[in-house]
C-alpha cells in the first residue's frame, strides 16, 4: 500500500501549476479587466450622454435614416459589442499559444518537435498583437476626447458657483454634437444649467468616461505585455529549432559512426577468420 496516497496528487498538481505560463496569464487578466472596464464603463457613458443631450439640452433624435448623434452613439455601442466579443477569443487563443509554446508541454508529455507552423504561428501573433497595439492607442486617443468635454463642462459647474456676474454658456455645437444652425446653448443662471450640475447623470457619466480611458490604457499595457511575452516565446521556439536540428544532426553522426565501426570490426573478424 502507498504510505501516502495524496502524495502523487500533490506532486501532480505542483507539476501542473510549474507548466502554467504565468506571464501570459498575467496579461490574459490585464487584458480582459481593461476590455471589461472600457466596453461596460463606456457603454454606460454613452446611454448617460443620450440622457444629458435630451434631458438637459433638448437635443431631438432625427429621422431613422439619418446620421445624428445618436446614431453614432448607437453605432460605438455595437462597435463595443464587438471589441468584448474579439478581444474575450483572442486573449483565449493567446493564452493556448502561452501553454504550447512553453515548457508546459515539455515538461508533461516529454520532448516535443518544433514546426514550421509553430514558428508561423508565433511570427503571427507577434504582428497580429502589434496591430492591435496601435489599434488601443487609438482607442486611448479617441476615449480621451469625451473625457476633456466633460472636464470642461464640470469645470464651469464649479466655476459658476464661484464667479459672480459672469455668464458662462455650455454650446454642443463647439464639439459638432449638433449642427450650426440649431441653438442648443445653456448658460449659467437658468435653471437647466443648474439641474444638470446637480445631477447624478453629469457626474456618473464623467467619471464612467474615465473609467472607460483607464480600461483602455489598461488594454494598451497588456499588448505591450503580450508583445514582451510572445518575443521571448518566439526566441525560445527558435532557440528549440536550433537544438533539435543540433541533436538530429549529432544523432545522425553517431549513428554513422557506430556504422563505421561496426562494419570495420566484421572485416577485421572476417579478415582473422
Amino acid at each position: 500500500p502507498d504510505p501516502c496516497p495524496m502524495c502523487g496528487c500533490l506532486e501532480c498538481c505542483i507539476k501542473c501549476l510549474g507548466g502554467i505560463p504565468y506571464p501570459s496569464l498575467i496579461a490574459t487578466i490585464l487584458l480582459y479587466a481593461g476590455v471589461a472596464l472600457f466596453c461596460g464603463c463606456g457603454h454606460e457613458a454613452l446611454s448617460g450622454t443620450v440622457t444629458i443631450l435630451q434631458n438637459y439640452f433638448e437635443v431631438v433624435r432625427g429621422p431613422v435614416d439619418s446620421l445624428d448623434v445618436f446614431t453614432m452613439i448607437d453605432i460605438i455601442k455595437y462597435v463595443i459589442y464587438g471589441i468584448a466579443s474579439a478581444f474575450f477569443v483572442y486573449g483565449i487563443l493567446l493564452m493556448v499559444e502561452g501553454f504550447f509554446t512553453s515548457g508546459a508541454i515539455k515538461d508533461l508529455y516529454g520532448d516535443f518537435k518544433i514546426t514550421t507552423c509553430g514558428r508561423c504561428v508565433s511570427a503571427w501573433f507577434i504582428m497580429l498583437t502589434y496591430i492591435f497595439m496601435l489599434a488601443w492607442l487609438g482607442v486611448t486617443a479617441f476615449t480621451s476626447l469625451p473625457v476633456f468635454i466633460y472636464f470642461n463642462i464640470w469645470t464651469i459647474c464649479q466655476n459658476a458657483t464661484i464667479l459672480e456676474g459672469v455668464t458662462l454658456c455650455l454650446d454642443p455645437r463647439q464639439y459638432g454634437i449638433v449642427p450650426i444652425g440649431e441653438g442648443k446653448t445653456v448658460c449659467t443662471g437658468s435653471d437647466k444649467f443648474y439641474k444638470m450640475c446637480e445631477s447624478n447623470e453629469l457626474d456618473m457619466t464623467f467619471h464612467l468616461f474615465v473609467c472607460s480611458l483607464a480600461g483602455a490604457g489598461a488594454a494598451v499595457i497588456a499588448m505591450i505585455h503580450y508583445l514582451m511575452v510572445l518575443s521571448a516565446n518566439w526566441a525560445y521556439v527558435k532557440d528549440a529549432c536550433r537544438m533539435q536540428k543540433y541533436e538530429d544532426t549529432k544523432s545522425k553522426e553517431e549513428q554513422e559512426l557506430h556504422d563505421i565501426h561496426s562494419t570495420r570490426s566484421k572485416e577485421r573478424l572476417n579478415a582473422y577468420t
